[in-house]
């Protein structure tokens, strides 16, 4: 039995947390916070529960799976629904489009707002099927430590059809002409780390996920799933420290032996690190011991940071369903903003989940649990000005939008920005979502699962494969804990 240390437990560092667990292994997983679950932690105020972080629960099958492994499944942990509609644009007070949970509604919504449109979505949505079955079945699951990993036949028969040298932006395009349409088909991309048009076509297989497969909510929020995930590895006899930081990590003879945290020192026979992986290196290593150097870090391309409120209101908000995508400002401005030209956006895009239009249980009887969130560059100058200023801006569109009054109705309300996320998570230049999934950040391009100069320390979450978001970071744990054990053997 060796002695694994995890670092970080959001979804990646639970997940890896559980399988080494579950091959006998005896794990401690350490987290700085006093609550686990990373970016997916919740907090509840004046009788409003809010999910902090993650919000959208795509890829279904992704969770199966990772409970599958463990002879569970996430019935056995939490209640799942279907959304219906799913999510909703809003691109004006009477310009809205409501997306269904069935895939006949939704082509008929297609054919209404594009003649001939829903024949095309239905030749999209089979494109994006075989892209899905391939990258989030096969592609994903892979190390990345060669390109050779990715030379076998299906691959190398299906490359053409996988698009990875043709933009989601250009694909999309060739399909569509209603720029409504075009929105709704690109934003699941917004997160990835680049415009739609430097994004590859490969991610239109989120458009498969998110509308042959369905938006969920597993009641009670996000959080469920990390309450879910404790107890799996609790089960396991993982051992959890929270209000742990780890502060040095210890090498000897290009092996990791011992790690000094804020409540002691641990020997350990290898290390999953999924905290920030530039902190981890820049901060716990010493130099001889780090993949990459400051200027390697300085020129990736990251996602996006966010400005988020967590809002409590006391009535009931017309015209919102669970997930509002206000699209009233254009994409192309706001995207140049966070990814060309760096800067606080002059008219952003944002989001809305109001979760107690699904879930009772997240705000008292009659009110409104609201998060809002604008994405943004990292990087920025965050004030508590800045932070007040766009909080007005966006509820005063709000209340345009929805036909609403919401303002003198709000009894609570917390912000979290760039600087939140460093001190929380230490991430690098605030970001929130990870690095982009560029094509020159793909696969092998990514920061390495794997020390190359500690030969028991492995790394797993949003700054290395597969890359940001929930299900890849499942996977990510579930990869670094298989490499680290098949060292170890």
């Amino acid at each position: 039995m060796n002695r694994i240390a995890v670092i970080g437990s959001g979804f990646s560092g639970l997940s890896a947390a559980c399988f080494a667990a579950a091959r006998g292994q005896k794990v401690t997983l350490f987290e700085k916070n006093n609550m686990i679950g990373g970016r997916a932690r919740a907090f509840s105020e004046q009788g409003f529960t809010f999910d902090m972080g993650p919000s959208w629960y795509w890829m279904p099958d992704i969770f199966e799976d990772f409970f599958a492994a463990f002879n569970k499944r996430p019935e056995d942990y939490y209640k799942l629904v279907r959304l219906d509609p799913g999510f909703q644009m809003i691109f004006g007070k009477n310009d809205i489009l409501r997306i269904p949970a069935e895939l006949k509604d939704i082509y008929e919504l297609f054919e209404q707002t594009e003649t001939g449109s829903a024949d095309k979505l239905r030749k999209f949505l089979a494109e994006g099927k075989f892209k899905y079955t391939v990258g989030m079945q096969k592609l994903v699951y892979k190390p990345s430590f060669s390109w050779l990993e990715f030379a076998n036949r299906e691959v190398i028969s299906g490359a053409a059809k996988l698009q990875l040298f043709k933009s989601v932006s250009s694909h999309v395009r060739s399909y569509f002409k209603d720029e409504r349409l075009i929105a709704l088909m690109e934003f699941p991309v917004l997160f990835l780390g680049a415009t739609a048009k430097k994004i590859p076509a490969l991610y239109s297989l989120m458009n498969y996920a998110a509308l042959s497969l369905g938006t969920w909510y597993p009641m009670g929020g996000m959080v469920e799933i990390i309450k879910a995930m404790e107890k799996l590895a609790l089960s396991l006899d993982v051992d959890i420290l929270t209000g742990c930081e780890v502060n040095k990590i210890n090498v000897l003879k290009e092996r990791s032996v011992k790690i000094n945290t804020t409540k002691g020192n641990f020997m350990t026979d290898g290390i999953i690190a999924t905290g920030d992986y530039h902190h981890i290196e820049q901060n716990l290593l010493d130099r001889p011991y780090r993949n990459y150097n400051e200027a390697y870090w300085n020129k990736k391309t990251l996602a996006p940071s966010c400005l988020i409120f967590y809002i409590g209101v006391s009535k009931k908000v017309k015209k919102l369903i669970h997930h509002n995508l206000f699209f009233d400002a254009s994409m192309e401005s706001h995207s140049a903003e966070i990814y060309t030209n760096p800067k606080w956006p002059t008219n952003p895009l944002f989001y809305v989940c109001c979760p107690s239009k699904t879930d009772e249980t997240v705000a008292p009887e009659e009110m409104e649990n609201l998060f809002l969130l604008i994405p943004i560059a990292p990087g920025l100058e965050d004030t508590e000005a800045t932070r007040e200023y766009y909080y007005r801006h966006i509820i005063k569109r709000m209340e345009e939008l929805c036909d609403d009054s919401i303002m003198p109705y709000v009894v609570y309300k917390k912000s979290y920005c760039i600087n939140d996320f460093v001190s929380d998570y230490h991430a690098y230049k605030g970001n929130a979502y990870g690095l982009a999934n560029t094509i020159r950040q793909t696969a092998v391009l990514k920061p390495s699962l794997r020390n190359k100069k500690v030969k028991n320390m492995f790394y797993a979450g949003q700054l290395t494969v597969p890359g940001p978001g929930v299900p890849p970071a499942l996977i990510s744990g579930q990869i670094a804990a298989k490499e680290l054990l098949n060292y170890l053997k």
